[in-house]
């Protein structure tokens, strides 16, 4: 099964047109939204491309593979414009036999995570900054923002196939790994 993970967009169509790019060429089984899909936030500012309307339309067309978690800057509103449920503050997915809890970043986080067990992953974005590390048997997996990077990172998403997990950057260089 192939996954990509897209997180933090935050309304640039600018940045959604590369993901667009990444997701038609990669062809993925799942896409896995983590959340602040339309709003910027009153902490971050404009992203490139601001048109989160646009960015709407974009992600529905593929309604059919998305599984999304709300983030901190998403609302009720935004779901009047998504085709597919987006409001969960959580979910779990069970893929290659491994319990999988995906959420945006501000409720559970790699600091404060919900109960797991070795061998679980755990998947967040909000920080903007790319993650891909083992803590005590634990996968944490946070693929950065598309839109709005921090900590010097280029933009960038995750894509998991088979055992591996990578974030790439939109020329395609990798920028973590980690075998799950």
């Amino acid at each position: 099964m192939k996954i990509i993970l897209i997180s933090d967009i935050h309304g640039s169509m600018h940045y959604m047109e590369k993901a667009m790019a990444v997701i038609d060429k990669e062809q993925p089984d799942r896409i896995l939204m983590i959340g602040d899909a339309l709003y910027h936030g009153p902490r971050n500012p404009l992203p490139k491309g601001y048109a989160p309307s646009e960015v709407a339309l974009s992600l529905n067309q593929y309604k059919d593979k998305v599984i999304a978690v709300r983030g901190n800057c998403d609302s009720e509103v935004d779901q009047m414009l998504i085709t597919y449920p987006m409001m969960a503050d959580y979910t779990i997915l069970f893929i290659n036999g491994r319990k999988w809890f995906v959420t945006h970043g501000h409720v559970y986080s790699p600091e404060q995570l919900p109960e797991l067990s070795r061998g679980d992953v755990f998947v967040s974005g909000h920080t903007h900054i790319p993650v891909a590390e083992d803590r005590d048997g634990i996968s944490i997996l946070n693929p950065g923002s598309i839109a709005l990077p921090k900590g010097g990172y280029a933009n960038s998403y995750g894509i998991v196939e088979r055992d591996m997990f990578r974030i790439k950057d939109f020329e395609g260089n990798v920028i973590k790994k980690l075998a799950l």
